[in-house]
């Protein structure tokens, strides 16, 4: 009995996120619009289907990124959640969720797919963030270092596209990204101000995960 009841809560652990992010965007979906409300928050209606197939494969891989990032917070958590380090964690976590809520309405209000590989990023997200928990405070910012390095970069060569295409027509999309990137930044180096590079082979951790995250973002896009 007492081993079917950890099998029960590791199961809801892993997979409650998959299911409430996926019935928060089919509610949102079925939500009227006001007359006369904006029927959009930040993306404007696309003229053409080559700008619609951008701008989804750009809030994709987004929604993907943010959404792995809270699974890797939530398995540092588990392993740290009475650790001195778990009030710093949750911090950055809670950023983290705001951000997934932003690009769960931004999809649901635009009708965009989420990537298939969601059950996938759930698991890995939940794994990396636990196994990296498990090597102490360090391992634990080390990973983030790593992860929000990498989100922080992709979230640059979007604003840069975006830049090139139409800054005033993609406004509140790029100050959106921007306010996201500069909190992936802030955790970046608050990953650095505790410790992170103390760890044991930081620069070979930190090229793994760096790695997983290139392909992690390439295949978001496109599935």
């Amino acid at each position: 009995m007492m081993q079917t009841a950890v099998i029960s809560r590791t199961l809801l652990t892993v997979w409650t996120p998959v299911f409430s992010s996926l019935a928060a965007r089919t509610c949102s979906n079925c939500r009227a619009v006001p007359y006369g409300a904006r029927q959009y928050s930040v993306i404007p209606p696309s003229t053409s289907s080559e700008e619609k197939a951008m701008l989804d494969r750009m809030l994709r891989v987004d929604h993907a990124g943010e959404y792995g990032a809270n699974r890797i917070y939530a398995g540092q958590m588990a392993v740290l959640g009475r650790s001195q380090s778990a009030p710093l964690i949750q911090s950055m976590w809670d950023q983290e969720k705001y951000h997934l809520q932003k690009f769960n309405e931004i999809l649901a209000e635009n009708r965009v797919r989420p990537t298939l590989l969601l059950p996938l990023w759930n698991v890995a997200g939940f794994v990396l963030g636990a196994s990296s928990a498990l090597l102490g405070k360090e391992g634990a910012m080390a990973c983030t270092v790593a992860v929000e390095e990498s989100i922080s970069e992709h979230y640059n060569s979007q604003i840069r596209a975006l830049m090139e295409a139409n800054p005033d027509r993609y406004k509140e999309l790029l100050q959106m990204i921007k306010e996201f990137r500069d909190d992936e930044m802030e955790h970046h180096d608050t990953g650095l101000e505790h410790d992170a590079e103390k760890l044991p082979g930081y620069w070979l951790m930190k090229t793994v995960i760096q790695a997983g995250c290139k392909a992690a973002i390439y295949v978001s896009e496109r599935i």
